[in-house]
Parts: structure tokens; C-alpha cells; sequence
């Protein structure tokens, strides 16, 4: 591919909600530009973004996909997110590369959770963005309540460049807003100019109304001409929307058809005139010398720097990592320093990812995406520069997982295998992690969703051709006492020659400190039980407390003193002592009151205000304790409680049913709770099972 310089690229993430046609559009888009010959579907599984087997089958996208798209002189780097929430990191990395953002609402569906959250996610980053509404050959398509819809979102910032033209039910052009002209597409692809229809003169009216307030707002010359009633031009026009759209006090509202390709030129000619190049965008990182700013600002002219926004680790293709240029212009072969990994990496070869194809270039200039192919160390979010200039950027941050299940493999002697396919797997997705969970005997995989999950499950067996069952996770149960017990157990056999000899007199209470299994002391006197079998006595406490008498569950809060016993001069032992002590506790444990203690979880949930109700409702019947509620703004509002872990099994699929996937959570650890007689019941009937 041609080499680009800094002022002719323009990086751009697609986003929107699962289904309003991202994917299409990149793909219309890929096919006017050139650089494919036939336009693909998602419904035959041949588009260049979803190009991995498991969005082929499930037909939605699951990673984000690179497409520059040659324009004229430009290049426009195109990065199609997933539109579930349940690919949510996928997002963030690609957002991270963005200088400016489409989001795109489907005509037929309009506004959605995904919408929103697209919206949310551009103020944070604070990205120049725009809408493009697609779908509108469909009769079902209204462009004008998605406009007012948006326009009572967000105000006046919203301003639709464009307005359809139908003609008997049929999408056939537009009327441009900023030249109030009409254009209707021919069977060549381009467009001829005509009138105006007379029943699209209210709606542009309206429209142009509210262009030329957001173009006045621009400045203080531009707003007293406008309520001076001077007439802007078109290029004041255009000179106006570049600034607003730059810095969001503008948001374009563009449309168009992504089965036909219609509005694409247009989308991609307004990309390439109101969005920034990375040379009108600010990059900053930290020089780890001096600890001083290094502004890189995309300046080819800098030393040399990047930073490694996704990875791609695929069992076919070999991986690569995925870098935007900070600075400088690389080259093959160059040699850059990672400072987190403190190792230096050799380029190799320069590539760009167009779907699933690599192709080589000769360089790549600051402000590019590009590809580095076989990197020994380094990683996602990790920086490169040079050994002179070593510079580290802040990593983008990526929404930590919530959701697990226990996992083993389906068949023995696989372990090995699937260890090193979810080590790769977890390369590429920042949001999947592993836990190995020994006090309870289980392996946790953690994912954003029940369905991230099962979709690990399936490229686990895709692609690496291992297989795992994953399960309803062993809940952390544990075990402690409410009452002090005297206990004491006498451990003698003879069975020839030496014999076994240990007797134990303690008492076994409350200690009052739960984060501490066992509190051991002696108070023995006399020489009762000698000192050198109190290390064994305690070793035996301490192997009674890793798998309690109630139900197997460890044993926490808890105080043991030796106060007595006898010995025996020949036949006693430290292992006779450990077992009397095993023994003596178990019996003691169980007289003295045993409960079973459950983790509870301080959970945070995200939702918009008119499901309030339906969350609570269902809060309360997980057993949570529901702790306050604030509001965060006009929507939303933050309910915070208390619930049990065992409860927030499946909690992520209910919660987005009853939200329509508009509701977050997250949790932390909170502490143990005596679990209700219905629970410890059928906890301890489990074990006996």
C-alpha cells in the first residue's frame, strides 16, 4: 500500500448498537473506494471486517477490524467495533487509535442502549464525532424522529447535514442542508442536482435553521452577523463546521442506504473535510529519564515512539501487534525500546491489517496504524520508542471483568493445551482472565457476559481444537463457631512393637477475627503434653481449618487452646499429636454451634432511571440489601447494595433483559455473612451427597 503522510490520514472508529449496520457500511465504503471488487454481506459471511470464523457463524462482530480505505489523496483508517457490550475491550482498544468517531444508528431501529453508550464513551475521550443513520431504503426508516430524538438528547449541538429524498416509497437522494440542493442518484453511482421537492422545503428550513445557530456559535463575529441577519457562505459554512465539529460543539447528522452504497461518498468526503488529521490532535507521553512531558503530538520530525493498541494472536496467522505511530516516521528494521518489558524489540517488516490480510508498506509515518509482525514481549498497551527517548504513554483503560464460571477440560490430559490456547486468547482480549481458586478446588474464567464466556468456550474448540465444560462456580463458602466448646480426644493404637500414642485437652471459641483462619495457643503445665509436640498440635489445627466438619468449606475466626493432654514415653509421636488434634477439633467444631458464612459482594449497578423499579424488585429477590441510590444525572442512577456472591449467577443476562442493555454493574468483596438456614442447608446436604 501507498505510504501517507500525517495530514492525509484520518483514523476513525465505527460505533453504534449490535445490528445498526456498522459492519455494512465499512464494507460499502471499502467497495466505492476501490478496494474491493464485490460487495460482501454479513448474512453470507463474506465481508472483509467480520473475516474471523466465529463472527462468521454467530454473523455479529466480535473484534475489531482494521480497513484503510484510499480517498482521493487521504487515507481513511477505519476501525469497525463490535456493537455488543459483551466485546465491550474490543471497543476500548480501538478507541484508544481513534482521533475522531461514526456512530451509526440504524433508520428502522433509531435510537438504542448502544447509541448511547457510543455517545458516552466520545465525551469521555472527548472524540470529534457524527452520526450517519443507515437503513433509509427502508419504508420504515424516519430520519426526522431520529434527528429530533437526538437533537432532545444532546441539544443543539446536533446538525443534520443531509435530508431524504423518497419518491414512491423509494430512497432516491438527498437534499444537501449546507447548499439547500437537491441530489438524486443515477445508475452510474454519482449523483445529478435538481429542485428541491416542494415538500422537503419545511424540514430543510428547520434544519438549516439550526445549522446556522451551531455555525454562529462558532464566534462572537459570526453570532452578531446572525442575529444581524447576514447570510453566511458556504465556505464560511464549511470553515465553521470544521472548528465546531472538532472541537463536539457540532455533531454532524449524515444518512445514506448500506445495501445500495448510497451516502457513502458523501460520509467519506465530509470525513475527510471535518475531522482532524492526527496532526491537528494532541498526543503526549512521559519520558521515563527525566520523568518530563514528551509532547509527540503525531510530529514526524520527534524521535521515534508507538504505542500498542491491540494484539492478534491467531493460531493461522501468526500474531501481531497493532500500533499507532506517536511520532517520528518508522522504518523496517528499525530497533525500538519497550519500557515496560525493558527489552528492545527489531521491527522486521511494516504491514497494514485490511480485514484479515496483512499487506507490506516501505514506512509508516506518525499518526499511521500499522502492524509489527512476531514481537518477542510486548504486549497490548505497551509502549515503543527509542533507547535515547524512552517515552511511555498511558495505557488506555479496559473494562475489568465481572462475570465467571469454573471451567475444567472436557477431556483428561488437555490441561497443558488449553493453558496455552487461553494464554493466547487472553493476549488478544484484555477482558477474559483465569483464577486458579485453590481453596475451593476450581479454575475461574472471567469474561464481561455469560455469552463472552461461551464464546471463548467456542474458539477454544474452533481454533485450538480443545474443548471445556464450563460450569456454575463452587461459591466461597466458610465456616466458623458461635459458642465455646471443651473438648478432648485420645488417639491410641497398638499394633506390634511402637505403638501411637497422642491425647489432647483444648478448648475451641470464637476469636472474633474472621480474616484469620486460626488463632493457636498453649497454656499447658506441668509438662502434660512436652513442647516439642505443640508444633505438632497446631499443624494439626491447621490442617482441620482448611476443610471444615460442617461442609467442607474452609474454617475462619476461630481460637484453639491447648491446655492439657498426657504422652506416652515410647508410643507418642508429633503424628499422634496431630491426629488426637484433627479429631478433638472436629468434635469441637461441631458442638460448638456451627454456622456456614457466605461472601458478600458490594455490587454498584448503572442504570437509566424508568428501570429503577425492575432492578430493585429483582434485587430483592437475590437476597441484596439495598444501600442507597444517587442519581448521577438527568437519566441515570446508581443503586448501590449489598448481595450475596451466590446471586450474581447470571445476574449480567438478567440485568440486560430487564434494561434492554442499557444497565452496568460492578462489584467488589465486602466481606462474610451467616448464610440463612434455607442456604447452609442445602449447602451441607450438597457435601453430604
Amino acid at each position: 500500500m501507498k505510504v501517507f503522510t500525517t495530514d492525509k490520514i484520518r483514523n476513525v472508529v465505527l460505533l453504534g448498537h449490535g445490528g445498526s449496520g456498522k459492519t455494512s457500511l465499512a464494507e460499502a465504503m471499502a467497495y466505492l473506494a476501490g478496494v474491493t471488487n464485490r460487495m460482501g454481506n454479513v448474512e453470507n459471511g463474506n465481508t472483509i471486517s467480520d473475516c474471523d470464523k466465529e463472527e462468521i457463524k454467530m454473523k455479529i462482530s466480535m473484534k475489531t477490524s482494521i480497513i484503510p480505505i484510499p480517498w482521493e489523496e487521504y487515507k481513511i483508517n477505519i476501525l469497525d467495533t463490535p456493537g455488543s457490550f459483551d466485546f465491550v475491550g474490543e471497543t476500548e482498544e480501538a478507541v484508544s487509535a481513534a482521533d475522531a468517531a461514526v456512530i451509526v444508528i440504524s433508520g428502522k431501529t433509531g435510537i438504542e442502549a448502544g447509541t448511547k453508550r457510543a455517545w458516552e464513551i466520545c465525551e469521555k475521550k472527548k472524540l470529534p464525532r457524527m452520526f450517519f443513520v443507515t437503513d433509509m431504503d427502508d419504508d420504515k426508516a424516519s430520519f426526522r424522529e431520529i434527528v429530533q430524538n437526538l437533537q432532545e438528547m444532546y441539544g443543539r449541538r446536533i446538525a443534520p447535514f443531509h435530508l431524504p429524498i423518497r419518491e414512491n416509497g423509494q430512497f432516491v437522494g438527498y437534499v444537501n442542508v449546507i447548499q439547500q440542493k437537491a441530489k438524486r442518484w443515477n445508475d452510474k453511482g454519482t449523483v445529478d442536482k435538481f429542485d428541491v421537492p416542494d415538500y422537503s422545503f419545511e424540514n430543510l428550513s428547520i434544519c438549516r435553521d439550526v445549522l446556522m445557530e451551531a455555525v454562529a456559535e462558532t464566534s462572537e463575529e459570526f453570532m452578531e452577523r446572525f442575529f444581524e441577519g447576514d447570510e453566511f457562505s458556504d465556505d464560511e459554512i464549511r470553515q465553521a463546521l470544521r472548528v465546531g465539529v472538532f472541537d463536539g460543539s457540532i455533531v454532524p447528522v449524515l444518512m445514506g442506504s448500506n445495501i445500495q452504497a448510497r451516502g457513502m461518498y458523501t460520509l467519506m468526503a465530509d470525513i475527510v473535510k471535518y475531522f482532524p488529521g492526527p496532526d491537528r490532535c494532541k498526543c503526549a507521553g512521559i519520558n521515563t529519564v527525566n520523568n518530563e512531558v514528551f509532547e509527540a503530538d503525531y510530529d514526524f520530525s520527534k524521535p521515534k515512539s508507538a504505542y500498542i493498541f491491540k494484539t492478534i494472536a491467531d493460531p493461522y496467522i501468526g500474531k501481531y501487534s497493532l500500533i499507532k505511530v506517536n511520532s517520528g516516521v518508522l522504518k523496517p528494521d528499525d530497533i525500538l525500546y519497550n519500557y515496560h518489558r525493558d527489552i528492545d524489540e527489531k521491527l522486521g517488516k511494516l504491514y497494514v491489517i485490511c480485514g484479515g490480510k496483512a499487506e507490506e508498506v516501505k514506512e509508516l509515518h506518525a499518526g499511521d496504524i500499522g502492524a509489527l509482525a512476531k514481537m518477542t514481549a510486548s504486549l497490548t498497551t505497551d509502549s515503543l520508542s527509542t533507547r535515547k527517548n524512552p517515552v511511555t504513554y498511558l495505557r488506555a483503560s479496559i473494562s475489568k471483568p465481572y462475570v465467571y464460571r469454573q471451567y475444567k477440560a472436557k477431556n483428561k490430559g488437555d490441561e497443558d493445551k488449553i493453558s496455552q490456547a487461553l494464554s493466547k486468547v487472553m493476549m488478544e482480549d484484555l477482558t477474559i482472565k483465569t483464577v486458579n481458586d485453590s481453596d475451593n478446588h476450581q479454575t475461574l474464567l472471567y469474561g464481561i457476559s455469560g455469552q463472552h464466556l461461551e464464546t471463548v468456550q467456542s474458539i477454544l474448540l474452533d481454533k485450538y481444537k480443545v474443548e471445556i465444560e464450563l460450569m456454575r462456580p463452587r461459591i466461597a463458602f466458610k465456616e466458623t463457631i458461635r459458642k465455646k466448646t471443651d473438648t478432648e480426644y485420645k488417639y491410641k493404637k497398638q499394633s506390634g512393637g511402637h505403638g501411637q500414642y497422642g491425647h489432647v485437652k483444648i478448648t475451641i471459641e470464637p476469636s472474633g477475627d474472621m480474616d484469620t483462619p486460626y488463632i493457636f495457643e498453649q497454656t499447658v503445665v506441668g509438662g502434660a503434653v512436652p513442647k516439642n509436640y505443640f508444633p505438632a498440635v497446631e499443624k494439626g489445627v491447621a490442617e482441620s481449618v482448611k476443610s471444615g466438619p460442617l461442609a467442607k468449606y474452609p474454617v475462619t475466626g476461630v481460637k484453639v487452646v491447648l491446655y492439657d493432654g498426657s504422652y506416652h514415653s515410647v508410643d507418642s509421636s508429633e503424628l499422634a499429636f496431630k491426629v488426637a488434634t484433627e479429631q478433638a477439633f472436629k468434635k469441637g467444631f461441631m458442638d460448638a454451634k456451627p454456622v456456614l458464612l457466605e461472601p458478600i459482594a458490594s455490587i454498584r449497578i448503572v442504570v437509566p432511571g424508568q428501570y429503577t423499579g425492575d432492578v430493585m424488585g429483582d434485587l430483592n429477590k437475590r437476597r441484596a440489601k439495598v444501600l442507597g441510590m444517587d442519581m448521577i444525572d438527568e437519566e441515570y442512577q446508581e443503586i448501590v447494595a449489598d448481595i450475596p456472591y451466590m446471586e450474581l449467577y447470571e445476574y449480567d443476562t438478567k440485568l440486560h433483559s430487564l434494561t434492554r442493555g442499557s444497565g452496568v454493574f460492578s462489584y467488589e468483596f465486602s466481606g462474610y455473612e451467616q448464610a440463612p438456614d434455607d442456604v447452609a442447608q442445602k449447602e451441607i446436604e450438597k457435601m453430604k451427597e
